[in-house]
């Protein structure tokens, strides 16, 4: 049977539609959230064809669409989830409406702000995010203390904090007033608040954070809470195998794999 008669892996088609990374499905699926024709899914070699009706949590999902990239200036105050158990404001809510089910490509804390990506696509978020890419993303960063500023260079050199390595950080002062500076950060791999905890590591405490830019995503003149979405044609030049087309399925009886 060729993939183009059995269809596609069910966690890759939900990653696909925006619902979440292909893991994330998986997971989903063993949680037992995931219906296909009406049917509970019980394992993730499950395939979809077209004309196939699945379900999340009772709702029907939209077959995915071409790929597509957002940049969303982040304010700080919303979480970076689609649901919050202590029902804080969150990204997603704050979305304009028509907006079609996206999700994040990593996070940004609930005090962070600035340049958050967002796609339909599942598969694309998880790609960006590996660290494999050697994509930097670079911060402004407001600390209040004293820094000292050849002990920020070592930064770059790796560091350990609390037990916990962490990678090449490049830091740089770019001014100072009184107890408060403000600093250049760029690195390739984050740790979950990894800029905080390494900078508490040398009694600096981080007033504000604000990405400014992912790869080669800029957040640019985006304002708080202004979401732009970027050209097919930028896509295409900055990620070309995002783009490119799966094959068209066709409905086949079996839907499980061996």
């Amino acid at each position: 049977m060729t993939q183009e008669t059995r269809g596609e892996r069910i966690a890759k088609w939900l990653a696909r539609s925006g619902v979440a990374s292909r893991r994330d499905a998986e997971r989903m699926i063993e949680e037992n959230r995931i219906r296909l024709n009406g049917q509970p899914v019980t394992h993730p070699a499950t395939f979809v064809t077209n004309g196939d009706i699945v379900q999340v949590d009772g709702e029907p999902v939209s077959a995915p669409e071409r790929t597509r990239l957002w940049r969303y200036h982040k304010p700080d105050g919303l979480v970076t989830t689609h649901k919050d158990p202590e029902g804080r404001p969150t990204v997603f809510a704050s979305l304009p409406e028509g907006m079609p089910r996206v999700i994040s490509v990593g996070r940004l804390d609930l005090n962070s702000e600035g340049l958050l990506l967002l796609t339909n696509d599942g598969e694309l978020a998880r790609r960006l995010e590996l660290p494999s890419n050697g994509w930097l993303r670079r911060y402004r960063v407001r600390v209040f203390g004293v820094v000292d500023e050849e002990r920020l260079a070592s930064l770059a050199q790796g560091s350990v904090f609390d037990g916990v390595r962490y990678g090449p950080i490049h830091a740089v002062l770019d001014s100072r007033k009184g107890d408060n500076a403000w600093l250049t950060v760029s690195l390739k791999e984050g740790k979950n608040r990894e800029i905080r905890k390494v900078m508490a590591g040398m009694n600096l405490h981080v007033s504000r954070l604000i990405r400014t830019s992912y790869g080669p995503f800029q957040l640019g003149t985006l304002q708080r809470r202004e979401l732009e979405e970027v050209s097919p044609r930028v896509l295409r030049d900055q990620l070309p195998k995002a783009t490119e087309k799966a094959p068209p399925a066709r409905r086949a009886p079996a839907k499980q794999a061996d």
